[in-house]
């Protein structure tokens, strides 16, 4: 059972909500009311999709622990398969070998270990 109310969680999900619906809609006023984005702004935002990316694949490879002291958890056939993965997205650019080839890497691996 949870240590808290049903209320509250509901309502920290209401809050999360709203905030988010606000944060994205606040980027659609701003850049509906510039004529041109500025190259600066569109610079960074060309690096948005393989940050976002990037940290969804890290946190289901490692995690941190701190249970009895901060350490980091992985699992070596994933870290091994992600490894090889960014490999392939390296030396190729291209997302379906990666994403193929590191998940079967990961089938076999987990097999073998």
């Amino acid at each position: 059972m949870s240590p808290y109310a049903p209320g509250a969680i509901w309502a920290l999900v209401l809050v999360a909500g709203i905030g988010t619906y606000a944060l994205r809609l606040s980027f659609l006023f701003l850049f509906g009311r510039l004529e041109t984005v500025p190259a600066t702004v569109e610079g960074v935002l060309r690096f948005v999709p393989g940050a976002v990316f990037a940290a969804l694949v890290v946190s289901t490879i490692l995690s941190l622990s701190v249970d009895p002291s901060v350490s980091l958890v992985y699992e070596p056939a994933k870290l091994l398969a992600g490894a090889l993965a960014t490999l392939i997205a390296w030396r190729t650019g291209n997302v379906l070998a990666t994403v193929g080839i590191g998940m079967v890497a990961l089938w076999v691996l987990k097999a073998m270990l």
